[in-house]
């Protein structure tokens, strides 16, 4: 057993999350919550489930999406459902920084690594500094990521990266694997009754290479 698999069997960050929220209910807040999003089918389950209870900033910062085009149709997408989800506290949209050099700076010597290796650890490092440095800014009381719900992300190396960022840049960071209590088979329903698209690649050139050899 691998040292991430032992620790996602030490920690269940579903659980974690849960105790998290039952604490914000019985303090009778409505925190803010910077939520960075992969993507509008990765974010609908995501929204559904914490707009009950934080008023969320979606956070679009991926400038590891391969090419231009396919960027701006996500960004479409993920506005469309952003107007087109019922909430029950505010939901808004944020466009980070669309600048492909800083992926490709991000990743340097690690573009030949297979998908799901150390590559896409420093895309998420990337992706989650961003947003926690924004969330710092701008005062907010949370931040996270849409990225667990995949099966494909490793949710153990996203906890730990956002937990070392909260602690660097000093804002908290929402634990999470949003994949948990059917959370992305739910996400597959939401995408349907909402006719978002959801892509075939993850979003990298490496990932579109990938996809387009297999």
């Amino acid at each position: 057993m691998t040292a991430f698999a032992r620790e996602e069997k030490k920690r269940n960050y579903q659980k974690e999350l849960d105790q998290e929220i039952e604490k914000i209910k019985r303090d009778d807040k409505v925190p803010t919550l910077l939520l960075h999003s992969c993507c509008a089918p990765c974010s609908s389950y995501v929204l559904e489930y914490l707009s009950n209870y934080f008023k969320i900033t979606v956070f679009y910062y991926n400038p590891n999406i391969y090419p231009q085009q396919e960027y701006e149709k996500r960004v479409l997408e993920q506005q469309h459902f952003i107007q087109s989800l019922p909430a029950k506290y505010p939901v808004e949209f944020c466009g980070g920084r669309y600048e492909q050099e800083e992926f490709y700076s991000g990743i340097r010597g690690l573009e030949k690594i297979r998908e799901g290796g150390e590559r896409c650890y420093a895309c998420y490092e990337m992706r989650l500094r961003e947003t926690a440095r924004i969330a710092k800014q701008q005062g907010y009381d949370y931040f996270t990521t849409t990225l667990s719900i995949s099966p494909l992300k490793n949710a153990v190396k996203l906890n730990e990266i956002g937990e070392r960022l909260a602690a660097e840049i000093q804002v908290p960071y929402l634990v999470s694997d949003f994949k948990k209590k059917n959370g992305y088979k739910r996400s597959i329903t939401l995408s349907g009754q909402y006719g978002l698209y959801r892509q075939d690649y993850c979003g990298c050139i490496f990932s579109r290479k990938e996809r387009d050899n297999q």
